[in-house]
């Protein structure tokens, strides 16, 4: 196995960790929504510490249901990953053309110089 190999084993079993260790430990069974948002919970903070406390602005769209929340949250994750995705690719693809260019170029003068001295050496 390559360094590679193995280091991108050691990080899949890392994120695989962070997933399942939550579950397994019961982390959140105390409470009654377990693993709801950063919002949420600060909202529940602040109105334990001053409950007359309103908010300075509303939403410009407040879905519906949670149902639809998570799935446009989903959405915003998929197109960021997406965004991401198509720009390390890019750079990836242009370096390898780089690459692959330099190669090119490099066969290409080698091919031409050794016409060159043969034919002077005649």
């Amino acid at each position: 196995m390559t360094g590679n190999t193995k280091i991108n084993g050691l990080l899949l079993l890392v994120v695989a960790a962070l997933a399942v260790l939550p579950l397994a430990l019961g982390l959140g069974d105390d409470e009654e929504e377990p693993f709801t948002g950063a919002d949420a919970q600060a909202e529940t903070a602040i109105t334990e510490i001053d409950p007359d406390y309103e908010p300075w602005f509303s939403p410009l769209y407040e879905p519906p249901s949670g149902e639809i929340e998570s799935a446009l949250f989903a959405l915003q994750a998929a197109l960021g990953a997406g965004v991401l995705a198509y720009y390390f690719g890019l750079r990836r693809g242009r370096r390898q053309g780089e690459l692959h260019a330099g190669a090119q170029l490099d066969t290409d003068r080698d091919a031409s110089g050794a016409g060159e001295s043969t034919a002077q050496g005649t």
